[in-house]
């Protein structure tokens, strides 16, 4: 996948520098020919985080222009290429983001950057939409403890902000939510509240109160307030993600089981519901596993988190995972009598047994 690069080939003057590092390079990838690496190292972080998602995407946009005589074809050979920069930008984020929910935040780095690196490109050095990539790099260098490189990505992305102030409240949500993160990293807990309240309400007028978006701040807050030993409010913003993500993955299931419109789950949201819904099933486990439960923890019923986890998976795909996640909800709703639950889970069992034979069934072979 590489190849010496010969310094010979180059234009006078010109260096190729590594991807990664951006020191000289002395490896090309040999698909697209427009990526350099100093070492093979580094061509293989960076394939495995997101060359290998946009290796040939990257052709278009790194080639030099070709000469065209006319304005109009100039033009139009622009505006390609900044769609092409536009798309780009779209695969990094939604990978830098995929890596970020699994925990990966070493491979999130390279698509964090090169997603930088082509908004830069296309809108320039002070822009609005360099905020994304800014927001990224934060997170992951937040979760690799590199505190002062996310404070200053953070710092960029917040006087960006606010030199524009027609910026959507989507932007101005995911703002609040990395800098409640990073408070919440150094243990100011009253601060990170703050802004994990500003993010809801961001959130919540672009989204609304019961996306799951919105929902995801107030998970966030959460975890500030089980810091705190809060935990009667803790179970009361469990219930209300819970909530959240359950009646959005009903109406997706409603839709795929009785309409038979082919409804599926982003990466990125799958990756997001997996992580919460799992987080927080684990947490209601050992609330009602502790030494003195109260009536507020025993309220926060695991079925709805089951039942969501096997609605999950079965638009994802993966038909193991939903009935065994299907069948733990069935029986907790029976221990609890919820019976129009129950039927919900059962129904949802049915349908995803159905599924998982005609999938996995391979007809046999007349001959």
């Amino acid at each position: 996948m590489t190849a010496a690069v010969n310094p010979l080939s180059n234009p006078k003057g010109g260096k190729k520098l590594c991807e990664l590092c951006h020191k000289p390079a002395y490896l090309q990838c040999t698909k697209c020919r427009v990526t350099f690496y100093c070492d093979v190292g580094h061509q293989e972080a960076d394939w495995l985080s997101i060359h290998n998602r946009v290796c040939q995407m990257l052709v278009a946009v790194r080639t030099p222009a070709p000469f065209q005589p006319l304005q109009a074809d100039r033009d139009q050979h622009r505006a390609e290429i900044r769609e092409a920069q536009e798309e780009l930008m779209c695969v990094c984020e939604e990978e830098c983001r995929r890596w970020l929910f699994e925990g990966q935040c070493v491979e999130a780095l390279p698509a964090a950057r090169l997603c930088l690196r082509i908004a830069m490109e296309t809108h320039g050095a002070n822009a609005i939409q360099l905020v994304p990539a800014y927001l990224l790099l934060a997170e992951a260098n937040v979760g690799l403890g590199n505190l002062p490189l996310a404070q200053e990505y953070l710092s960029q992305a917040e006087w960006t902000v606010l030199e524009t102030p027609d910026c959507s409240g989507a932007l101005r949500h995911r703002l609040h939510r990395n800098l409640g993160s990073l408070y919440l990293t150094t243990a100011q807990l009253d601060t990170a509240l703050m802004h994990y309240a500003n993010d809801v309400y961001y959130a919540s007028e672009e989204y609304g109160l019961d996306s799951i978006v919105t929902c995801g701040g107030y998970f966030l807050m959460a975890s500030v307030f089980q810091r705190q030993n809060k935990t009667d409010i803790v179970s009361s913003l469990y219930k209300k993600v819970a909530d959240s993500w359950h009646g959005y993955l009903s109406n997706l299931m409603e839709s795929r089981m009785k309409l038979s419109v082919h409804q599926t789950l982003s990466e990125v949201e799958r990756c997001e519901g997996d992580r919460t819904l799992t987080v927080m099933l684990e947490e209601q486990q050992k609330m009602k596993a502790g030494p003195s439960p109260s009536h507020a923890h025993l309220d926060f019923n695991p079925a709805r988190l089951l039942h969501a986890l096997a609605m999950l998976w079965s638009l994802a795909g993966s038909w193991t995972k939903a009935l065994q996640f299907g069948q733990r909800a069935l029986e907790e709703s029976r221990c609890v009598k919820d019976h129009e639950l129950s039927a919900s889970i059962q129904e949802l069992l049915t349908w995803t047994h159905t599924q998982h034979h005609t999938h996995t069934h391979t007809p046999a072979i007349t001959l």
